[in-house]
């Protein structure tokens, strides 16, 4: 992606982040509910034939995950459509998951996967398309250790100022590479940012897949320091937790020394590290 067209994206990003700071009210973590995505706030997607696709290069940026909580819309969803993201994993014991966005990335996604082979952990990788499409390598790896890849979009857009059919391009590209790669549709979908609408929410229970936020927040996109990330997954641990985490989106080598200090911490506490199930199909 050139340089001008990124810093366009990207000032556009800032531009939604901020409308929506002003208007949101503080809630669930992880958590941004919009009554309404029919307005488009950019261009269409491009086209998701091979010669778009090969024009794609992954581009690298994260800005902060939105939090908050607007009322619901005032019209039922259909049913078998959720409301709301799940937050919680249920399990037996000191169940908890560890869930890696953005990426995959070449550099810092293998290092995570050493360490979760090192300890016999099996973590959910919520992947961009754009980064999957470069790096179908690694989510062949993540199929043949047992890992969990979801659909995190294809550029990481804010998808509430998007339009349905921007949604679904998003959405519909990124379970293509993952099917591809992987060996198998995606069957979680989590929102870039945490920015949840009720379009999203209907597209995911269309094509499959359930809604997984978070409830611990790791903060390693601040890059704050590896002893930083440490206190936060250590001191977030209970069990039914879902830690968010990133490979990808930016320097990771914070989060990939994190994850070799708290790993052990986490299963010497007695927590069994583990997938997500699903709850209906």
């Amino acid at each position: 992606m050139q340089k001008d067209q990124l810093l366009t994206r990207r000032r556009a990003l800032l531009a939604g982040v901020a409308a929506l700071g002003a208007a949101g009210a503080a809630g669930t973590a992880g958590l941004l509910l919009s009554g309404s995505s029919d307005t488009p706030a950019r261009p269409a997607a491009p086209a998701a034939g091979p010669a778009a696709r090969s024009a794609l290069k992954p581009s690298a940026y994260r800005l902060r995950p939105l939090t908050g909580e607007a009322a619901l819309p005032a019209r039922p969803l259909p049913t078998r459509v959720r409301h709301a993201p799940i937050l919680h994993m249920s399990g037996r014991g000191n169940t908890m998951l560890l869930t890696f966005d953005d990426g995959p990335h070449p550099v810092y996604t293998p290092h995570i996967l050493d360490t979760l082979a090192r300890y016999d952990v099996r973590a959910t990788f919520f992947v961009c398309g754009e980064m999957a499409e470069w790096n179908r390598d690694l989510l062949a790896r993540m199929a043949d250790e047992g890992h969990v890849v979801g659909n995190h979009t294809w550029t990481h857009p804010l998808l509430t100022q998007l339009s349905r059919s921007e949604i679904r391009s998003e959405i519909e590209r990124t379970s293509e590479v993952i099917e591809k790669a992987y060996g198998e549709a995606p069957l979680w979908f989590r929102a870039p940012y945490g920015a949840w609408n009720r379009a999203t929410f209907q597209m995911n229970a269309e094509m499959g897949m359930e809604p997984l936020a978070w409830t611990v927040d790791s903060f390693d996109w601040t890059t704050p320091g590896t002893d930083s990330i440490v206190h936060h997954v250590e001191h977030g641990a209970a069990p039914g937790v879902v830690v968010l985490s990133h490979d990808a989106g930016g320097d990771r080598s914070q989060t990939v020394q994190a994850l070799s200090r708290y790993l052990p911490w986490l299963l010497d506490e007695g927590y069994r590290l583990t997938v997500p199930r699903r709850t209906y199909i």
